[in-house]
C-alpha cells in the first residue's frame, strides 16, 4: 500500500493523505520530474535482478516507465502505480493514477460534488458497429469511503494535452468525494492500451479502486 502526501505540487492540495493498493508485481514510484528517473533506474536494477529474465528488455521497460511517469505527472497527476511486462514479446501494460480536481466549472461556479449529481452529468457512449468505442455510466462504493460515480469502457482520449490525436483505451474513472468538503473530489484513473483483455483490466481497475483510502 502507498500513502500518497496531501500535496505533491499539484493546484490542488487535500486536507488529508490518501492512500491506495496496486497488485505487488506493479511499479511504483516518484513521478515527479525531480525524483523519476533516479527511482525509476533503482526500481528497474532491483527487478531485473529478482527476475533476469528482464534483464533484455531493460532499456524497453525503462523507456515505458519514463513515458508513463512523465504522461502521469503533466497530466496533473499526484500518484501513479502501473504494470510494464514484456510476455513472450508482447508490451502489456496499465497505469492507475489518483489526481485531485476542484469541483467548480471554467467560470468558477461550483459544482455538486454528490456521486449520483456526478454520475447524472457525465454522458454515455453507445457503440454503433462492434468495435466503436463505448462508456457506462455507474455508481459504486467503496469500503470506508462511500458511494462515487465511476465510468468504464473503451474510449479514445489524447496522446498528450494539447495534442489532437488520439489512442484507445481500457478506461476505468472512479470520481471520489473529498471527506468533510464539498470542493473537491479525487479521481481514481485507470487505463490501458490492451484492448482484448478490456474486461480483465476493468476488473483489476475496480479491485485497486476499491483499496482507496482516506488517511
Amino acid at each position: 500500500m502507498s500513502e500518497i502526501p496531501e500535496d505533491r505540487g499539484t493546484t490542488e492540495t487535500l486536507p488529508m493523505g490518501i492512500s491506495v493498493s496496486v497488485p505487488e508485481s506493479w511499479w511504483e514510484f516518484d513521478i515527479r520530474r525531480e525524483g523519476r528517473d533516479s527511482t525509476i533506474r533503482a526500481l528497474v536494477d532491483e527487478r531485473t535482478r529478482d527476475v533476469p529474465e528482464l534483464v533484455p528488455y531493460r532499456a524497453d521497460l525503462t523507456n515505458m516507465l519514463r513515458k508513463m511517469a512523465k504522461d502521469a505527472y503533466d497530466s496533473g497527476a499526484i500518484y501513479m502505480g502501473c504494470m510494464a511486462e514484456n510476455f513472450e514479446g508482447v508490451p502489456l501494460s496499465a497505469t492507475v493514477t489518483v489526481s485531485v480536481l476542484g469541483a467548480k466549472n471554467k467560470q468558477g461556479v461550483a459544482l455538486s460534488t454528490d456521486p449520483r449529481a456526478i454520475a447524472e452529468s457525465l454522458r454515455t457512449i453507445t457503440p454503433r458497429r462492434e468495435g466503436d468505442a463505448w462508456r457506462t455510466v455507474t455508481t459504486v462504493d467503496i469500503p470506508e469511503v462511500g458511494p462515487a460515480a465511476r465510468t468504464f469502457g473503451v474510449e479514445d482520449v489524447p496522446v498528450a494535452q494539447g495534442d489532437t490525436r488520439t489512442l484507445r483505451m481500457v478506461l476505468t474513472q472512479t470520481y471520489v468525494p473529498v471527506l468533510g468538503t464539498a470542493e473537491q473530489v479525487v479521481l481514481v484513473s485507470g487505463a490501458s492500451p490492451v484492448l482484448d483483455l478490456a474486461e480483465a483490466f476493468h476488473d483489476i481497475f475496480d479491485a485497486v479502486t476499491g483499496t482507496f483510502r482516506f488517511v
